[in-house]
């Protein structure tokens, strides 16, 4: 879990470092293709079982939601400090408790509902210091990137009722690839030798990030094993302010710290009810 935080902090450096030439879509596409080149290995030796599905809609739906979120999140991890877009990030576990209510027809207690309201609350205080600024959009993209990553969410664990990990991956990736080639192309440039390189690094980060966060949370209690992707904010004001001279202000943190304490809240309480949340994907 502790891997996983720091690659993904390292990946979302990368974002914010290319962001300058290369647009969230680009940026995505690249992502997505190199994520597709490490699957190949897992992929080629039998790719008709692997891709063995009975229901295509709702893989291709996920797909979509997962592509779309991705380019949002970019957007906001350019546009935004480091630590401001992780945590409007940890809104996600916030997004599915209606979705788990309204989509999976999961019962849901009142306490739930309040700490997701009281999360929600954290996440209007970090955005009060935004609506002042010109960051209104990007703090928005990284919201709308929450909902659609928790839609996500929400289908696997439709889809793991019948569906490998594998499997589901696979779609992923190669979907991935093709959803994101029409926005990308309007944007469109070939990286040179050394922004190809932080690119493939970047997709390679997002693959090692889910790998290391998927293991963590089906080796580890989710109650105990969550907090600790937090840490990634700690690194992600490390790296922003050593690299792009990001200070987080006052009221972002205290809002950040409301919104942790609200979805470490809910996981703690899936977990003593036994029926834990699946783990989120990332910005992957």
């Amino acid at each position: 879990m502790l891997a996983s935080a720091i690659t993904f902090t390292v990946m979302t450096m990368l974002i914010k470092f290319l962001g300058e030439d290369y647009s969230p879509a680009l940026q995505t596409f690249y992502r997505q293709l190199a994520g597709l080149v490490v699957m190949l290995p897992m992929i080629l030796p039998n790719p008709r079982a692997v891709f063995r599905t009975t229901r295509p809609g709702i893989l291709l739906f996920r797909s979509g939601a997962g592509t779309v979120g991705m380019i949002l999140g970019f957007y906001a991890y350019q546009k935004l400090p480091l630590a401001d877009a992780n945590a409007l990030s940890f809104t996600r576990t916030l997004w599915l408790v209606p979705l788990a209510a309204f989509v999976l027809k999961e019962s849901v207690g009142p306490r739930r509902v309040a700490a997701t309201i009281i999360g929600f609350l954290g996440a209007l205080l970090m955005l009060q210091p935004q609506a002042q600024g010109q960051a209104g959009w990007p703090a928005a993209a990284a919201l709308g990137s929450a909902l659609l990553l928790a839609l996500t969410v929400t289908g696997m664990k439709v889809m793991t009722r019948d569906h490998s990990t594998r499997t589901l991956m696979a779609w992923a990736a190669t979907l991935g690839v093709v959803l994101a080639i029409p926005p990308a192309l309007f944007s469109w440039r070939w990286p040179n030798l050394h922004d190809l390189t932080l690119l493939c690094l970047m997709g390679v980060l997002g693959v090692i990030t889910q790998a290391c966060y998927i293991q963590g949370m089906s080796e580890g209690d989710a109650a105990a094993m969550a907090p600790i992707d937090y840490t990634r904010l700690v690194f992600a004001v490390i790296l922003g302010y050593a690299l792009f001279s990001d200070i987080p202000n006052t009221m972002t943190m205290l809002g950040a710290g409301i919104v942790m304490a609200s979805t470490i809240y809910i996981t703690v309480r899936e977990s003593r009810l036994g029926k834990p949340e699946p783990p989120p994907e990332r910005v992957e």
